[in-house]
């Protein structure tokens, strides 16, 4: 009888003490499994949050840019004067490009106008100068009544021309501030404008070279022609880009 009731406490013993280092043991794994989780979440939080500042100072560079554009914006009133180009004055060179006055024998009896391209400006011929001038060392530079900046693309439509979204009409004319003897010598080099004078000598397109004492150009915004990219519309990929132009602009002075 003693035996027995030794084995059944032995027993009841042998019991508890399983079940408590099961306990035991699964306490200790979900504590482990826990830890772990945290040290994840942890982790992701921080990247995240990363990602939040990162995209927070992108926000910020943009509104600013924006409220510069739309602001005017000057040292006076503690603005940030990186997005204005400041006004600039100094000797260099205005050169004026027109359309033939022969244009109209270009346009038969019938109304139709083939030839006529020989008699108007086009946009190469005004890239072909704003290049030579950057080539002669110009610093500053102007088409008609606006800065020649970083992005500044001079379209051409007929005989009129689109810059910064204003369009104009000839005679144009394009002003650079330099040195005014490299400058008229890099006109004078330049192999496209040899062939647009010869257009000049036969069809009786303007040409005109004038040296300036001292031209003055106005400060404006770095920014005047909106940039553009290609985005995705109702799962077609469609392009917005604007031209490039070839020359350089102003924001490298």
């Amino acid at each position: 009888m003693v035996g027995s009731v030794a084995v059944l406490v032995v027993v009841a013993i042998t019991g508890y003490l399983f079940v408590t280092n099961l306990r035991v043991n699964q306490t200790s794994t979900v504590s482990s499994d826990t830890a772990g989780l945290v040290e994840q979440r942890v982790k992701q939080v921080n990247t995240l949050q990363k990602e939040v500042n990162a995209l927070s100072n992108d926000v910020n560079t943009m509104t600013k840019l924006s409220t510069n554009d739309n602001e005017p914006n000057n040292k006076d009133d503690g603005g940030d004067s990186s997005t204005v180009m400041p006004a600039v004055e100094g000797p260099g060179v205005t050169v004026t490009l027109d359309d033939s006055p022969m244009w109209k024998q270009a346009v038969d009896s019938s109304g139709s106008s083939a030839d006529i391209d020989k008699y108007v400006i086009h946009q190469q011929d005004i890239e072909a100068v704003i290049n030579a001038l950057w080539e002669g060392g110009a610093e500053y530079m102007k088409v008609m009544d606006q800065r020649v900046l970083f992005n500044s693309a001079v379209m051409c439509s007929g005989n009129v021309i689109s810059l910064h979204g204003k369009k104009y009409s000839p005679p144009f004319t394009i002003s650079a501030i330099g040195n005014p003897d490299d400058l008229i010598q890099a006109l004078d080099a330049s192999p496209t404008i040899k062939i647009y004078k010869q257009y000049v000598s036969a069809f009786g397109l303007g040409w005109k070279v004038d040296r300036k004492k001292n031209l003055h150009f106005d400060q404006c915004a770095k920014l005047l022609q909106p940039l553009k990219y290609a985005k995705a519309v109702g799962g077609s990929q469609e392009s917005e880009s604007t031209d490039t132009n070839t020359a350089k602009g102003d924001d490298d002075q």
